[in-house]
């Protein structure tokens, strides 16, 4: 039986599943139901107004019968559905309800004058309470009708007389009136089943998207943050390739005054020393010591320069400056990385331009664009030039368009530069992240707009829109 039930699709395989799918369909509307079997013990202990219509001297035994049912086991049930421990019953008290009136009905038509006439009305009007109002699955309908059947069968052998054809007819309308109800459970049964399945997959491709999103977002943060990184790495590998030239000149004019004064140590130590050879020794030594300075401090303002680009990048707080000053200090402290590319960079911006802003998100976005254009605008680092020129529309914003010259963007990219991982250089290692990180930071942290204003070609321009009066 359990093996035809699943090949129908009335039953699932897996017990856990089947349990879900009992909680959702038997138990899920709880409440309703109790509403339901309320109206159902009501109109049982109602029909005695039938009887009273009819038979006014039964009417004493038949509401005997019927509110007795109905108050000592109909409303019970009822009740019990509200204790939280009963509910995992719920599908007995369901079946018990039905089959304890169903079964009690047919001995009120022993008591009726009118004996067995309208007994196929009145199971029928209990068939199809108990099919429409009541969440039962199959299995415990067919319990219901055959029991309730076999009750019916039983009443009607304790009948003194009954008309000739009257017994066919009521089975006949009964057996049709199960025939019907235990086709339209199993149908609303089979329909909740195909649904459920359908929202349990929903729900599992649901869980596996969600986390698929999380991990693609974890990996972007990951590659995002090892972005920073690789930029904040350039930046060191041309500071370090820009310090070591004065930092070896040093080195190696320190080694000649050495030399120098080892020399003039010895000559004092002999036996005499001429003032051209000392003064000769001494103008050395001033030489190489004015050499080792001016290195030396020139090495020491690179590496300064160094330190106030990675604080201007990580300044998070919100602070009014004035843009050309502040651009001009900028562009000088990346000096060393851009120089190391070949690039120049040309500020051109009115004095008197001044923000209320993020500086360090600014800070970011322009490096990066820098960054970008030292990468990509001239790949054989043979030179070119940056140009960062700003202009104020209104009071209310501010527009810094950075330019270039070099080789361009191609045009299927040029609507996708600035997603995530979209690069022309990843074999060299590129991420493709640097503008994406670009276009964030406007967009979240300066309240603006990034956008590729130039065409196919040559060049590239790309346009900072941001407020003055950054929002909070």
């Amino acid at each position: 039986m359990l093996a035809l039930l699943i090949r129908l699709g009335l039953r699932f395989e897996d017990r856990i599943e089947e349990r879900r799918f009992v909680d959702q369909y038997v138990r899920g509307s709880l409440g309703w139901t109790q509403i339901a079997m309320l109206l159902g013990a009501a109109t049982y202990a109602g029909y005695t107004i039938w009887d009273w219509v009819l038979y006014p001297e039964v009417v004493p035994t038949t509401l005997a019968i019927r509110g007795g049912t109905a108050l000592f086991v109909l409303l019970p049930l009822t009740a019990l559905l509200s204790r939280r421990w009963m509910k995992p019953w719920a599908e007995t008290i369901f079946l018990v309800y039905c089959v304890i009136p169903g079964c009690i009905l047919p001995s009120i038509y022993l008591v009726l004058p009118s004996g067995f006439t309208f007994a196929a009305p009145g199971m029928m009007m209990i068939i199809l309470f108990v099919s429409t109002m009541l969440p039962l699955r199959i299995g415990s309908l067919a319990i219901f009708c055959l029991l309730s059947w076999v009750a019916l069968l039983v009443a009607e052998t304790f009948a003194l007389a009954m008309p000739t054809g009257l017994r066919f007819i009521n089975h006949s309308l009964v057996g049709n009136a199960y025939a019907l109800s235990l086709y339209a459970v199993a149908a609303r049964e089979y329909r909740a089943r195909k649904q459920f399945r359908t929202s349990e997959a929903l729900q599992r491709e649901k869980e596996r998207s969600e986390k698929s999103l999380r991990d693609l977002r974890a990996t972007q943060e990951h590659l995002v943050q090892a972005e920073k990184l690789a930029s904040l790495g350039q930046l060191v590998a041309g500071v370090a390739h820009e310090v070591s030239t004065p930092l070896g000149l040093a080195l190696t004019t320190s080694t000649a005054m050495q030399t120098d004064l080892q020399a003039m140590a010895d000559a004092l130590g002999g036996a005499s020393v001429r003032r051209s050879d000392l003064t000769k020794g001494i103008d050395r030594l001033k030489q190489g010591l004015n050499l080792t300075f001016d290195n030396l401090h020139r090495a020491s303002e690179m590496v300064h320069s160094f330190r106030q680009v990675a604080v201007h990048q990580a300044d998070e707080d919100r602070r009014t400056f004035e843009l050309r000053d502040w651009l001009s200090e900028l562009t000088s402290k990346l000096g060393p990385l851009l120089s190391h590319h070949g690039l120049a960079v040309d500020v051109q911006c009115p004095a008197g331009i001044t923000l209320n802003s993020y500086p360090g998100a600014l800070a970011q976005v322009i490096s990066n664009l820098a960054l970008n254009t030292a990468g990509h605008a001239y790949p054989d680092k043979s030179g070119g030039r940056f140009v960062i020129t700003v202009s104020q529309p209104d009071p209310k914003s501010v527009r810094l368009v950075c330019a270039n010259e070099g080789v361009g963007i191609p045009e299927p990219l040029q609507a996708h530069i600035f997603d995530p991982f979209v690069t022309t250089s990843r074999e060299r290692g590129n991420a493709g992240l640097g503008l994406h990180i670009a276009f964030n930071l406007v967009a979240s942290s300066l309240n603006g707009r990034l956008r590729l204003e130039s065409k196919a070609g040559p060049g590239t321009q790309i346009a900072i829109e941001i407020p003055a009066e950054a929002t909070v």
